[in-house]
């Protein structure tokens, strides 16, 4: 029911129109306007009497406040498993967060207007933030909109997002990720592996191993850290490599084994009590090879880069697609395909009599 208050103000009679509003599960809304004129006010509280009718706009109602921080942190929340980053990757996670701590995030998510989007995208784009990471920006707050309004009926507005993401898409504010084609030099490779060797006696982590068993065996860095002695197949010189990451899933994958890959784990130590081939922290073997890249100067080069450079490796010797794919995992061709950077050298083999290969027994 409308409540009309009268007030003697300085500059005049004021009216404050209160409507009072109760959901079935005992929610209580109020909402109150003032105006001029009495008339104004019973007007004002009889329209939203009539349109609070629609029980969807009274919960909408109820429920605004939330903010867009908050609705990330849920989706972060009730998505993940014990391990948030291995429920959703540590780049995303960590963009997720970071999302978290813009001013954007202040914003009411259920009246949220496209233009503030829009003004957080221009915001980025301005600090000198690429299109291909703001662009993720939009992804990421697409995926946990949809999803919350789901799971917990929230009634968030979407359509800010989507409106926001095609004006920002029309003005080229942002773009889809480039396909990476950065692939080491022999001599990028000879420094860092030498710059390893030099300080492995003051390291825990076997480096040279490492980016070595990475080169020819394609593995990612959380995969070369999981991969278990139970699961090797020398006869097949085969391995299976558990929640191997997929487009869209996890799945458990055999893969095969270069002869070089296949050495590279025979030589490694077996620890009592330990299942574990290489026994790492995965965010330890990026960190220590960003770290070492940064300090000979080698620029631009990431330890995923090294799949991409066993794929393409592969190909050169003159391997097929399906041979390919049996030793990086994947299910397509068109997976594949964004992982081969093919020099137009004819068949060759890039690492022959490189010093650092390792000896097939």
């Amino acid at each position: 029911m409308a409540t009309i208050l009268a007030r003697q103000r300085k500059n005049g009679m004021r009216y404050t129109a209160q409507i009072r509003m109760t959901l079935s599960n005992g929610i209580i809304h109020t909402e109150s306007q003032t105006f001029d004129k009495k008339s104004l006010a019973k007007i004002w509280a009889k329209k939203r009497e009539v349109e609070f009718y629609d029980p969807d706009l009274l919960y909408k109602a109820t429920m605004s406040g939330i903010t867009i921080g908050q609705v990330l942190q849920l989706y972060i929340d009730v998505f993940s498993t014990n391990n948030p980053e291995q429920s959703f990757g540590r780049s995303k996670l960590a963009h997720i967060k970071q999302l978290i701590t813009f001013p954007i995030a202040e914003l009411d998510a259920i009246k949220v207007t496209p233009d503030k989007i829009v003004d957080h995208i221009l915001e980025r784009r301005k600090s000198g933030v690429v299109a291909s990471t703001v662009n993720n920006d939009l992804i990421w707050l697409k995926n946990a909109f949809r999803s919350i309004k789901v799971v917990k009926r929230i009634p968030l507005n979407m359509s800010a997002i989507e409106e926001a993401s095609e004006i920002c898409r029309i003005n080229k504010l942002v773009a889809k990720s480039d396909s990476r084609n950065r692939r080491p030099t022999l001599d990028e490779l000879n420094r860092i592996l030498t710059h390893y060797q030099n300080v492995s006696s003051r390291m825990k982590i076997p480096m040279v191993d490492i980016v070595l068993f990475a080169i020819f065996s394609a593995r990612r860095q959380d995969e070369i850290s999981r991969m278990l002695w139970k699961d090797l197949d020398k006869r097949t010189s085969t391995i299976i490599i558990r929640k191997m990451k997929h487009p869209r899933k996890k799945i458990d994958t055999k893969v095969l084994l270069t002869p070089e890959a296949m050495a590279l784990i025979m030589q490694q130590p077996k620890v009592d009590g330990e299942e574990r081939i290489f026994p790492l922290v995965s965010k330890s073997i990026s960190t220590s090879f960003t770290r070492t890249c940064q300090k000979l100067e080698i620029e631009d080069l990431h330890f995923h880069d090294l799949r991409h450079e066993t794929a393409s490796w592969l190909f050169e010797t003159g391997l097929n697609i399906n041979q390919v794919a049996n030793v990086t995992g994947h299910l397509s061709w068109s997976a594949l395909k964004r992982y081969t950077h093919i020099h137009d050298y004819g068949i060759h083999d890039k690492y022959a009599g490189w010093k650092w290969r390792p000896v097939i027994a």
